[in-house]
């Protein structure tokens, strides 16, 4: 059983060495030997030999001869024959073999696909001490691939591989330990499994390491140490490790910030589907490279294609508003509907938009209040504070201002202006609360200064009429003139008013009319009078 002399018994068959020349013995001896030795100098006498062991019974010959006919070494690919040679060395007790021969049938190469019978030979083989196959055994139990699933048989089998040094195993024991899969969770024990298989050159498990240390799983968060990681991962070809190198890149993570290269890293992993949907995102917004929306719709489209639910949304938004693509609504819907029922809560808050206003399908408030609802729950701001209105007016559901006003205050405080703002409105009327002036303008305050149209409109009207705030025409005047700028038409109405009474500024007539007509024109019924 010692190798070394396996080995060196066969290089005295090779050479003649104290007996007689025998190529077939030598090899058959260098299959024993752990050493593999292989005749490199005609690659047919290493076919030949091989089949002449394989035909006489050899496992090892077998399972070599069936490697050839599955990759193409030496002989024409056919993976009928090989499934057939794998199986006579699975047979003969090759644990190579079973591994493969498994694999085969798990697949339905050369064969039909049969699951049960791929854990068989899986189980086989790792009995026989395969790592490989004790790491896909795991697989098995932990996916239920031919077999019931078994978190706790999937944790053990990934360990038996793992302590053999089988980096792949090392990563899944890792991924068990993260979650709490057959074993109690440990952030810690993930990290150091994490870190075995990265020094093992496993590069998603050096992509994972990165995102420990950036997230602080099981160690202190250390963006420079996510930053090595990713990059380690980067250097061994791993696409996610490209794109999160990439997101170090573009809001300097670890490092110097560099558009450039951000960009750079996400064309490289462009065929991955994440890459494709961040390439995307660049052409769209000019990160890295000249804004091309034509080009970022492409890239959306085609990472929606593969499954992105991020890239399905944007390119919903890309045919909703025509952003480098012909606009076109049914598709606008059709991508928010298999964003949303993946789960994209972004995806699930623009579904409901397109019930709500009959885009790209009939209108149907139940099922716009629904959708809302799902991403609502997901923490969604915007469809909290939408969630907020349906209750607040009865849109597919009944009215119910204790809901609306709860979704508000959800909204307000995650930073939705709109939520903020009819947070706002909720406390100056008193809707499901006491009216309470000061909270008001509070909330006003806040939802005006990220922009919102209506909330400076009544911001300015707090000001003027000293609702929860100290009088103050001029504070009043200057958020009537931000609430017009933004184009809303009680904004127009009030600065119009302001115009008219010298309210924070001069009379002026002129400017008065101009402001009462574009009032008029947005629906201001009181505009009419004034003129």
């Amino acid at each position: 059983g010692n190798s070394k002399a396996q080995y060196n018994l066969g290089i005295c068959y090779m050479d003649g060495i104290g007996t007689t020349k025998n190529k077939i013995k030598a090899f058959e001896w260098f299959l024993k030997s752990e050493n593999k030795y292989t005749i490199n100098k005609n690659k047919n006498d290493e076919f030949n030999l091989n089949l002449k062991l394989a035909i006489s019974g050899n496992a090892d010959a077998q399972n070599n001869l069936a490697d050839y006919y599955e990759n193409g070494k030496i002989i024409n690919k056919n993976e009928k024959k090989a499934f057939e040679w794998y199986f006579k060395s699975a047979k003969n007790g090759n644990s190579l073999a079973q591994n493969n021969l498994a694999t085969f049938y798990l697949n339905g190469i050369g064969i039909d696909k049969n699951e049960k019978k791929a854990f068989e030979w899986y189980l086989k083989s790792a009995e026989n001490g395969n790592s490989l196959a004790q790491n896909n055994l795991a697989i098995c139990y932990l996916n239920s691939i031919g077999i019931d699933k078994n978190e706790k048989l999937a944790f053990d089998w990934f360990s038996k591989s793992a302590s053999k040094q089988n980096n792949l195993a090392e990563f899944n024991l890792a991924y068990c330990y993260l979650n709490g899969i057959g074993i109690e969770k440990d952030e810690v024990y993930a990290l150091e499994s994490y870190l075995e298989a990265a020094e093992s050159e496993n590069s998603m498990a050096q992509n994972n390491l990165g995102y420990c240390y950036y997230y602080g799983i099981g160690t202190n968060k250390n963006e420079k140490e996510a930053f090595e990681w990713y990059l380690k991962s980067t250097k061994s070809g791993n696409l996610i490790g490209q794109i999160n190198l990439g997101i170090c890149y573009l809001k300097g993570i670890g490092i110097d910030k560099d558009e450039v290269k951000a960009f750079d890293l996400y064309s490289k992993s462009a065929h991955a589907g994440n890459g494709r949907y961040n390439l995307g995102y660049c052409y769209e917004n000019g990160i890295g490279t000249c804004k091309d929306e034509k080009e970022a719709a492409k890239w959306y489209l085609k990472s929606a294609k593969a499954g992105n639910l991020m890239a399905q949304n944007n390119i919903a938004n890309c045919y909703l508003n025509g952003i480098g693509i012909d606009k076109n609504n049914n598709k606008a819907f059709e991508w928010y509907k298999t964003s949303a029922e993946k789960g994209c809560i972004l995806g699930q808050y623009y579904l409901g938009y397109c019930y709500e206003n009959g885009i790209g399908t009939v209108k149907d408030q139940k099922k716009a209040f629904e959708w809302y609802f799902k991403s609502a729950e997901g923490e969604n701001p915007k469809a909290q504070n939408d969630l907020g209105d349906c209750y607040h007016y009865g849109i597919g559901t009944d009215k119910n201002e204790k809901e609306a006003f709860d979704w508000y205050m959800k909204s307000a405080i995650a930073g939705c202006a709109k939520g903020q703002c009819n947070l706002g409105y909720c406390y100056d009327n008193g809707i499901n609360t006491n009216v309470n002036n000061g909270k008001a303008f509070e909330w006003y305050l806040k939802a005006a200064e990220s922009g919102n149209a209506s909330a400076q409109n009544n911001l300015g009207f707090c000001y003027q009429y000293g609702k929860g705030v100290k009088l103050d025409y001029k504070k009043a005047f200057e958020w009537y003139t931000k609430s017009s700028n933004n184009e809303n038409a009680y904004g127009y109405f009030n600065l119009g008013e302001c115009y008219y009474g010298g309210i924070g500024i001069d009379k002026n007539l002129e400017e008065a009319i101009i402001w009462y007509k574009k009032a008029l024109n947005n629906g201001i019924k009181n505009a009419e009078i004034k003129l």
